[in-house]
C-alpha cells in the first residue's frame, strides 16, 4: 500500500509540468528490481542501482546523504541552470535547488521502469512541485539537445553546470556517455548563437520594426524554378564565369549579395539576389555595383535587414528567417516565406531559397568555403574598392586584405597538389552546414569544384519533375495595418509582468501570447545583457522592454 501512495502522490506532483512522463510511468513496471533500498545511519533509504551482473552500487552515502550532496553542488557558483545526470533519491536535486542563483535544473535519466521504482520508495513532492525542476527519461541524443536549446538561455541563467551522480553514470556508461556528448554539442551551439545574438540582437529587432511597414505593401509570385545556380563570392567564382555564361539561359541563377559584383561584369544578369545581413554595410555591396541598372531584379531580404536596401529594387520581397520576432510577425502580421538561415552564410539561406522555388537541381558557383592562395573573395565584390577607399601610402589596400585574412587566430593552411588554401574554424562550419542541408534535400545540389575546400555531397537518384510544382508567391494578405500591428505589440510588451522569482517561475506564470512575445525579445536580452553589463534578471527585463517600446515609437515619428 505505501509503495502505490508514494507513487500516485509523485505522479500527481510531476503531473502539473510532465503529463507525457506521467503517462509513461503509469505504464511502467516496479518489479524488476533495478534498485535496491538500503537504510542509511539516518534512517532514510538509500537507492543502490542494480548492474547487470547484480551487484548493488549505492548512489548516496548511508551515513549523511544530505551532507554529500551539499558538497557535490558546493562546486556552483553563479551558473544559474544545472544538468544533473541520475536522480537518485534527489538529495542532491534538493541540494542544487536550496542555491538562490539556481534558476533551471534539468535531470537526465535513463530506464523508466527503474525511475518508477524510485517513484514507489519515497516522495519526491516538494522536488516536482519546483518550476524549476525538469525531468528527462530515455532521452535520446537529438532529445537533449533539443531541450537544451529550447529552454537554455545564457542571458538570463548565466551560464551552465553539468553534475554527474557518479555511482549513477560509472555503471551506466552506454547511457551516460552520449546524453554527456549531446549536452556538450547542445552547449556549443548555444554559445554560438548567444554570441551572434549578442552582436546583432538590437540591430535586428530595430531593422525588423522599421521593416514591417515596407513589407505590408509586398506582394508577388515567383514562376517554378526546375534548375537553379547560386553564385557565392568565393575566388573560383572568377574561373567559373565562362561556364556559368554557357549555361545561363538554363539556369534560374540567384546571386548572394556578396557575389553580385561579379556577375554583372561578367554581363550576366541573375534571377533573383539574396541577402541575409543585418550590417548597413551589406548596402555597399549594391552602391559599388550599379544595382540600380538591374532594379527590377527580385531582391530576396531577410526581414532583419537594413532598410535602406528595399529601395535597391523595386521587387524586393522579405523572408521569415529563424528570428523569433520574424516568426512571430508571420503568424500574427502577416504570412512570409520561411527560409532557412541556420547555416550561418548567404550561401546556405539561397540553397534554401532555391528549395523554396522548387528547384530539383542546384548548382553551386564560387562557394570556396577557404581562402584559395590567401585570396579572400571574387574579384567584383565590394571588398576591394572599400579596401581602395581606405589605403594610404602607409597601409595599401593589399596590406589591409593581409590583415583581414592573418587576423583570425583559427585560420589554418591547407596544401593541395597544385595549391593550397587558408580555412578558419567558421568556413569549415559553413562548408558542414552545407553538406548537411545537401543530404537533407530532395534536390539534387552540386558543388562546381574550385579552388577552394573540397565539398563532400554525394549524388542522389534521378530527380523528380516539377508537375506538381506551383508558382510561389512572396508576401502573403496582410491580418491587420503595419500601424496597429506595432501598436498592439509595443502594448503587449509593456504588460509584460515584472520578473519575481526565478526565470523558470516568471516563463512559467506567462500566458500563452505572453510567452510568445518575451520569445522574442531574447536576442535583444543579449545584446543588452553584454552591452551594459547587467547581471540582475529582473532589471535585465525592465531594461529590454524600455529599449523595444522606443525603438518602436521612433518608427511612428
Amino acid at each position: 500500500m505505501e509503495k502505490h501512495y508514494y507513487f500516485d502522490r509523485n505522479l500527481l506532483a510531476l503531473s502539473a509540468h510532465n503529463n507525457m512522463l506521467c503517462s509513461k510511468l503509469s505504464s511502467a513496471l516496479t518489479t524488476l528490481e533495478r534498485y535496491r533500498f538500503i537504510e542509511g545511519k539516518d534512517g532514510a533509504l538509500i537507492p543502490a542501482w542494480v548492474d547487470a551482473n547484480g551487484t548493488a552500487h549505492t548512489l548516496h552515502s548511508l551515513i549523511s546523504p544530505e551532507r554529500e550532496a551539499e558538497k557535490i553542488t558546493a562546486s556552483i557558483c553563479s551558473e544559474g541552470y544545472i544538468i544533473l545526470f541520475g536522480l537518485g533519491a534527489g538529495f542532491v536535486a534538493q541540494a542544487a535547488l536550496k542555491k538562490n542563483n539556481v534558476e533551471k535544473l534539468l535531470v537526465i535519466d535513463y530506464d523508466i521502469d527503474g525511475i518508477a521504482e524510485l517513484l514507489c520508495s519515497k516522495e519526491y513532492i516538494e522536488l516536482f512541485s519546483d518550476p524549476r525542476f525538469s525531468l528527462l527519461v530515455d532521452a535520446k541524443y537529438n532529445d537533449i539537445v533539443s531541450y537544451i536549446l529550447e529552454n537554455y538561455m545564457p542571458c538570463l541563467h548565466n551560464g551552465i553546470r553539468v553534475i554527474p551522480l557518479r555511482a549513477r553514470c560509472d555503471f551506466d556508461e552506454e547511457h551516460f556517455l552520449p546524453a554527456a556528448d549531446a549536452v556538450r554539442s547542445a552547449i556549443n551551439r548555444v554559445s554560438q548563437d548567444y554570441s551572434v545574438q549578442a552582436y546583432f540582437g538590437l540591430r535586428w529587432f530595430s531593422n525588423i520594426v522599421r521593416n514591417i511597414t515596407s513589407a505590408e505593401a509586398q506582394q508577388g509570385f515567383i514562376p517554378p524554378v526546375r534548375n537553379a545556380a547560386i553564385c557565392a563570392a568565393g575566388p573560383s567564382l572568377d574561373i567559373q564565369l565562362e561556364l556559368l555564361q554557357k549555361k545561363q539561359n538554363e539556369l534560374f541563377i540567384i546571386a548572394t549579395d556578396t557575389a553580385l559584383g561579379s556577375l554583372i561584369a561578367a554581363g550576366i544578369k541573375p534571377n533573383a539576389v539574396i541577402s541575409i545581413d543585418c550590417q548597413h554595410i551589406s548596402y555597399l555591396h549594391f552602391m559599388y555595383n550599379g544595382f540600380n541598372r538591374l532594379s527590377k531584379i527580385p531582391l530576396f531580404l531577410d526581414l532583419a535587414s537594413p532598410p535602406l536596401l528595399t529601395e535597391a529594387s523595386e521587387k524586393s520581397f522579405f523572408f521569415s528567417s529563424g528570428h523569433p520576432l520574424s516568426r512571430y510577425i508571420s503568424l500574427v502580421f502577416k504570412d512570409l516565406i520561411s527560409i532557412d538561415t541556420s547555416g550561418g552564410n548567404v550561401s546556405y539561406a539561397a540553397v534554401s531559397l532555391a528549395e523554396k522555388l522548387g528547384a530539383k537541381k542546384i548548382e553551386l558557383y564560387g562557394a570556396d568555403f577557404a581562402y584559395p592562395e590567401g585570396i579572400t573573395y571574387t574579384k567584383g565584390a565590394y571588398f576591394y574598392p572599400y579596401l581602395q577607399k581606405r589605403a594610404t601610402r602607409f597601409n595599401p589596400s593589399v596590406s589591409q586584405a593581409a590583415d583581414f585574412l592573418f587576423k583570425n587566430s583559427t585560420l589554418k593552411k591547407t596544401i593541395t597538389k597544385n595549391s593550397y588554401y587558408y580555412e578558419t574554424n567558421s568556413l569549415a562550419s559553413y562548408r558542414e552546414k552545407i553538406e548537411e542541408q545537401a543530404c537533407k534535400s530532395e534536390a539534387q545540389i552540386i558543388h562546381i569544384a574550385g579552388q577552394g575546400a573540397p565539398v563532400n555531397i554525394p549524388l542522389k537518384p534521378k530527380t523528380i519533375s516539377l508537375n506538381n510544382v506551383t508558382k510561389v508567391f512572396f508576401g502573403g494578405k496582410t491580418r491587420t495595418s503595419a500601424a496597429s500591428f506595432l501598436c498592439d505589440y509595443k502594448a503587449k510588451i509593456a504588460s509584460l509582468p515584472l520578473l519575481k522569482g526565478s526565470v523558470s517561475e516568471y516563463i512559467f506564470m506567462l500566458g500563452q501570447d505572453e510567452r510568445l512575445v518575451w520569445t522574442t525579445l531574447i536576442p535583444v536580452a543579449a545584446a543588452l545583457k553584454q552591452r551594459e553589463k547587467i547581471n540582475s534578471a529582473n532589471i535585465l527585463v525592465e531594461r529590454i522592454k524600455s529599449f523595444c517600446i522606443a525603438e518602436i515609437e521612433r518608427t511612428s515619428r
